[in-house]
């Protein structure tokens, strides 16, 4: 019987990378960059952009191996990385714009099963077509599992602006699904 590794233990390869090993940096590059580069893509919508952010991100990752304390998970404190150089690259850009600030209520009770067949790029191009407020906090959200109260001190938004965006988001992806899936198998 063969036993598989689900955890992998990279300890010894982030203490050789933070002592300035060029080969250990190179291996923590080549496993986690593939999985980095989607977490970019998921908030810059433009590839070649999202690569230069990916790469600012492990810059600041390698300079800051020693932090590190081998508490939680390290993809999860790459990932978090990540995703405040993403963000940071939106604000650099004005980019992260907030419409509208007006509260919804029981915007967390707010639910939508759609079936649809579409593949993973035509769902990625629905979120890139959210204005980008709505995108990054749906995706901070829904993919990532931030709470409201975490995307506001992030994003420097209120709670209330968190979850209005949230609600909008999934309001205008509910829409663009449904008229998707019109085109796909016809009008009902």
């Amino acid at each position: 019987m063969k036993i598989i590794n689900l955890h992998k233990n990279y300890s010894k390869l982030i203490e050789k990378a933070s002592r300035g090993d060029r080969q250990a940096q190179h291996q923590l590059f080549n496993i986690f960059s593939p999985k980095m580069l989607g977490v970019c893509r998921q908030y810059i919508k433009n590839t070649d952009l999202a690569e230069e952010v990916m790469l600012a991100g492990f810059l600041k990752m390698f300079t800051h191996l020693s932090d590190f304390k081998n508490e939680g998970s390290f993809e999860g404190w790459i990932r978090r990385i990540m995703v405040n150089e993403s963000i940071s690259q939106l604000r650099k850009e004005k980019k992260l714009n907030f419409i509208s600030n007006e509260t919804i209520e029981n915007t967390c009770d707010y639910s939508t099963y759609i079936e649809t067949e579409l593949e993973e790029a035509e769902i990625q191009s629905l979120i890139d077509a959210l204005p980008e407020g709505y995108k990054t906090v749906f995706v901070l959200y829904g993919v990532e599992g931030y709470k409201h109260s975490e995307i506001a001190e992030l994003l420097q938004i209120s709670e209330s602006t968190s979850k209005t965006q949230l609600f909008k988001a999934r309001k205008m992806l509910q829409k663009k699904l449904n008229n998707q899936n019109s085109i796909n198998y016809g009008s009902l």
